[in-house]
């Protein structure tokens, strides 16, 4: 039985581990043998623009002009939005203003 994977950028398997390493002498692509993954139960990291990290119920202020889509209300930058939870998906923050509850990416906010 054969635990040396194939080659994940051409898919043959003529593979052979060099040192912390795997090998394809077909195509040259090298890649680590060991992936430190992270645990599923490991608590999400967000953070904002400038690199601060984010909590659940941080006051956060709008970095950009944010049109609300399905509403005719822009979120204009500047504008301080109060405890804010944090989500799984690709929009982190679910935040409750005046154009109602949204969901906005991390990058679009900075800590207050």
């Amino acid at each position: 039985m054969n635990t040396i994977p194939a080659c994940p950028r051409c898919g043959l398997e003529n593979t052979y581990p060099d040192g912390e390493t795997y090998l394809c002498p077909d195509c040259a692509f090298e890649w680590p043998q060991r992936i430190d993954a992270v645990p599923d139960d490991a608590p999400r990291v967000v953070k904002d623009a400038n690199g601060n990290v984010l909590a659940e119920g941080d006051t956060v202020v709008l970095v950009k002009d944010l049109k609300v889509r399905g509403a005719s209300v822009t979120l204009k930058v500047g504008t301080k939005i109060k405890g804010i939870r944090i989500v799984e998906g690709d929009h982190e923050i679910d935040a409750r203003t005046e154009a109602g509850n949204i969901l906005l990416k991390a990058c679009f906010v900075k800590k207050a």
